[in-house]
């Protein structure tokens, strides 16, 4: 079945080095550095399809008739161009963007490849329902109206919270802020998507922090780095082309790359300092470096003093971190970490980056956290080559966070409050008390449904299995829509097949069936909705760095399927809310709302974080003239962008007519905010016990207040006397939503930003960071034991919280952790990524180019481990969690991992527990490779503030099939 280039069996997993891609050629070491990151992630995908990457010809393109349409990858979030070459409606070919300022020119093994994501023969073709165990072909009107119906009868006896609307980071911007619309149209919060599960951890930490929870810096600006700290991450396989821009600055600025990773990845490999740590003791191994930092007094006291509040705290916390503590915990000798620290503080400004190895951990926005005051301690915030670089996951996991497809926010974060809910129902022109009546009217604690955060897609399956008695909402969730998601990249897959058997209906939206389809036994009451890929529509998408671009459609949707924003609209019309919906967004004759409209829309309300200058005819010209921008600012020098930082990064203050040009760098005070500069946001008032949470006497360049300030409302601008400068029009828009009392955030006519920036001054105001967040569980980070830990030596002095409930849900802490379970699973579980699938894997699985470079799934393990074990190198294993969940792998016998932890891919799926799952898929839906999926086997663990979940330190059992 699978088409091969190769001769003889199955490849086993790749593990040579990429010096034998290269060798027999003469390559000196600055090219060879130049070209590693292409190498690490693509040149075995390249030689796969026939040679290089080359320019097309002009004149041959001409002869046949070539369109050429660029788009973007729809993997990773480094947002790589792709140009597509179209004939007669057919995509032909694909070379990479050379005109793109994130990829060079480059593709990684599954950009190389997207073109048969699209064509792709696995596709689902037709819409399908599985009846008296058989999978059925049906039509677009029965699967609207059988599926309408049975939502309609659950919502009617249970509620609209019995309805849970899983969202998609594969959705472009337009479509994930109208999901999230839809979802209050339907009248619940029961509505997330993967960036709860990836870096949820993050974006709560760091906007607790200094006020926005992204990326500071971009891909770009690390070549202005003199030092890179990666803690958590392997870009060489999770983001390959970015590792083109780490490279550049460790070759060009001769910076030194620290990598922190309990495995030796990939990316360690080119490390000049390599700490390999414990699993789940990331606050412990942070504060052991900043001990060394204060105890030599390498801080940066000035940024410290007047633009941070709270450090006299963390160093209370970092002074019991001594060397020798450090080591109990981590496992890092105390001489390696005072390199590490005596390198950070000599090679300034250094960046930190991060994935989610630091994040998916029960104490994950402590890990978060103590990352950014690392930063804060040595200065290096807002400033070129220095902020935090969070790598995000999936091609719009950032876009679709900041559209609001989360249980606990708004588009815009503008959270579930009575103000927001009415400043979204003025954008959309809806009756507030009709929305309202479309929500239950039950309430817990002071809170109505509408304003209680929904349950967290990492906790649907308790939503579904939970004694009702415990749960706030009226019912059970009886129905679960999977709309761009591959369930096998949750843990506890066991308690998840019977959620999925509980249910009384489950939909799957997608281009292929994922492990949804197929992972629980039941025989009827599964829908599956063919969607189109991102390439069979247009739309903008934001990279990881807040940059949005803009795709164009490449071809029509293929078979029956569909875009998500039509089938939405068709399921609008099923429920009777689509006038209302659509109100303010044209339908075109094929029935699919207008993009550019959405856009508009979503321009018109996301005042907070500066959605709302980056209208589609400026993102469509960004992309018609990347040529014209620098590759390392990302700054337009001459053209028609002149001036505009690539993709206008977020925030891109105003209307589109003030043609703000974006922020590159967050928190930058060397510029003005007209030209892109930031103070830190005073989102969170403007005293603390007595002490200044505003900047002291330092500002933004030619700001006309000079020291800090709280954040701008219509009465400061009265105050300042600056309100003269508002338009009739602007008085008006500001007066009929508060007058005096109307603040930045929901002024719908821009003025009062407008206004603050030809003041030069930030609209959010400008304020400390605060390194104490006094309204999380730990104000100052902790190093808490994982749940599931082998070190029950540390477990009295580093406990984890006590239970409690959270997000609707009971969660457990102490009543786990009491429990010692590490006799039985002695050996620390992790995971991660590799360069050849992406998520769940049912996409790249699908592609033959991506299946044939890694066909078996497996797990690392320590020689020493093995051979304690009676395991060889290929051996078929099985893995075992301690609550019960096993899976059947490979062994790879690797120093990869160190004694006593393992490592599994979570990218597989279709095996469950030994049993391969192949004939449970419709007939030519299943993907090429199939295998076990590691969060099978992976364990109960949420965060504290997020329900983020432990996929990186839990335990297991190791044991020959």
């Amino acid at each position: 079945m699978l088409r091969k280039k190769t001769n003889g069996v199955a490849r086993r997993p790749q593990r040579t080095s990429i010096l034998s891609e290269v060798a027999g050629t003469s390559v000196d070491r600055r090219a060879f550095l130049r070209g590693s990151g292409l190498a690490i992630g693509g040149l075995a995908a390249i030689g796969a399809m026939g040679g290089t990457v080359t320019r097309a010809n002009a004149q041959s393109a001409a002869s046949a008739a070539v369109q050429t349409v660029k788009s973007v990858c729809t993997h990773c979030s480094v947002g790589c161009t792709v140009v597509a070459e179209v004939q007669n409606g057919v995509w032909t070919g694909q070379e990479p963007g050379w005109d793109s300022p994130f990829n060079l020119g480059s593709h990684c093994a599954k950009g190389a490849a997207v073109r048969e994501h699209a064509h792709g023969e696995r596709r689902l073709k037709y819409p399908m329902k599985k009846e008296g165990g058989e999978w059925k072909r049906i039509s677009w009107e029965q699967a609207i109206n059988e599926i309408g119906d049975g939502m309609m009868k659950i919502r009617e006896e249970s509620g609209p919270d019995s309805v849970y609307w899983l969202g998609s980071a594969k959705h472009n911007n337009e479509q994930a802020y109208l999901f999230r619309k839809f979802a209050a149209y339907w009248g619940t919060n029961n509505v997330d998507h993967q960036a709860r599960i990836c870096h949820s951890t993050t974006v709560a930490g760091v906007a607790n922090t200094w006020g926005y929870g992204a990326m500071t810096n971009s891909y770009n600006d690390i070549h202005n780095s003199k030092a890179i700290f990666i803690i958590g991450g392997n870009p060489a396989e999770a983001h390959p082309v970015s590792l083109l821009h780490v490279l550049k600055a460790k070759e060009e600025n001769n910076a030194p790359l620290i990598v922190c990773d309990p495995r030796f990845t990939r990316t360690a490999a080119h490390a000049d300092e390599y700490v390999r740590f414990r699993p789940g003791s990331d606050v412990a191994l942070v504060w052991g470096i900043l001990w060394h930092i204060f105890e030599n007094g390498w801080e940066d006291k000035e940024f410290i003093r007047t633009r941070v509040w709270g450090m006299d705290q963390i160093k209370d916390e970092v002074k019991k971190w001594t060397p020798e503590e450090t080591e109990r915990v981590t496992g890092v000798p105390g001489e390696q970490l005072r390199r590490v620290a005596r390198t950070l503080a000599n090679s300034r400004p250094g960046t930190v980056i991060w994935c989610m190895g630091g994040t998916q951990h029960t104490n994950g926005n402590n890990n978060t956290r103590a990352y950014c005051i690392l930063q804060l301690a040595l200065g290096n915030m807002g400033t070129s080559g220095g902020g935090t670089n969070i790598f995000r996951g999936h091609d719009n996991v950032q876009g679709a966070t900041d559209l609001g497809v989360l249980a606990d926010t708004l588009p815009g974060y503008y959270g579930l409050a009575e103000g927001s809910w009415a400043h979204w129902a003025r954008v959309w022109g809806e009756d507030l008390d009709w929305l309202k009546s479309r929500f239950s009217d039950a309430s817990y604690g002071d809170k109505k449904m509408m304003n209680l955060n929904g349950i967290t897609v990492s906790r649907w399956i308790d939503g579904v299995l939970e004694d009702n008695e415990n749960m706030d909402q009226p019912n059970n969730v009886r129905a679960m829509v999977l709309w761009g998601h591959a369930p096998n990249s949750q843990t506890r897959g066991k308690e998840m097949k019977t959620a999925m058997e509980k249910l009384d209906m489950l939909v799957v939206v997608d281009p292929f069936p994922t492990v949804s389809a197929v992972m629980n036994d039941r025989t009827d009451g599964v829908y599956l909705l063919p969607a189109t890929t991102q390439f069979e529509t247009r739309g903008s998408v934001t990279a990881s760095n807040r940059s949005l671009q803009w795709r164009d459609k490449i071809m029509d949707p293929l078979f029956e399927s569909k875009v998500d924003h039509e089938i939405l609209a068709l399921f609008a019309q099923k429920f009777g809310f689509h006038d209302r919906i659509f109100r303010n967004i044209a339908i075109e004759e094929s029935g699919e709302p207008n993009v550019e409209d959405i856009t508009r829309e979503f321009n018109r309300g996301m005042w907070t974080i500066g959605y709302t200058g980056q209208s589609p005819e400026r993102l469509k010209l960004h992309m018609a003239n990347q040529h014209t921008f620098d590759r390392t600012t990302l700054r337009a020098k001459g053209g028609p962008a002149d001036g505009d930082y690539y993709g206008l990064p977020w925030p891109c203050w105003g209307t589109a007519e003030m043609n703000h040009p974006g922020t590159a760098n967050l928190y930058d005070m060397s510029l003005p905010v007209s030209k892109g500069g930031l103070t830190f946001r005073a989102r969170f008032g403007v005293e603390r016990d007595g002490d200044n949470l505003l900047a002291e006497g330092v500002y933004s360049a030619g700001s006309e207040i000079q020291d800090g300030y709280p954040e701008f409302t219509m009465q400061m601008l009265m105050d300042l006397g600056w309100d003269g400068d508002l338009t009739a029009e602007e008085r008006a828009a500001i007066d009929a939503v508060g007058g005096p009392a109307a603040n930045w955030k929901i002024d719908l006519s821009g003025g009062i930003q407008r206004v603050a920036i030809k003041h030069e001054c930030a609209p959010f105001g400008n304020a400390k960071a605060r390194a104490v967040v006094w309204t999380f569980p730990d104000p100052v980070p902790l190093h808490r034991e994982p749940l599931y830990t082998s070190r029950r030596d540390l477990v009295a002095d580093y406990p984890t919280y006590e239970d409690r409930k959270a997000w609707r849900l009971p969660t457990m802490y102490a009543s786990i952790q009491k429990n010692d379970f590490s006799q039985d699973y002695p050996i620390i579980l992790t995971s991660g990524r590799l360069v050849e699938y992406e998520g769940g894997g049912d996409e790249t699985r699908s592609n033959p180019w991506l299946a044939e470079l890694q066909q078996d799934m497996f797990v690392e393990i320590n020689p020493r481990d093995a051979n304690n074990i009676g395991v060889r190198d290929g051996a078929q294993v099985w893995v075992e969690g301690p609550e019960g969940g096993k899976v059947k792998v490979m062994a790879m016998v690797t120093e990869r991992v160190a004694e006593g932890v393992a490592f599994m891919p979570f990218h597989f799926g279709g095996h469950f527990e030994g049993r391969d799952l192949r004939e449970n898929y419709p007939a030519g839906a299943d993907p090429y490779v199939l295998g076990e999926s590691t969060n099978t086997a992976q364990t109960y663990g949420y965060d504290s503030v997020t329900q983020m979940q432990e996929t990186k330190a839990t335990l297991c059992k190791i044991m020959p099939a």
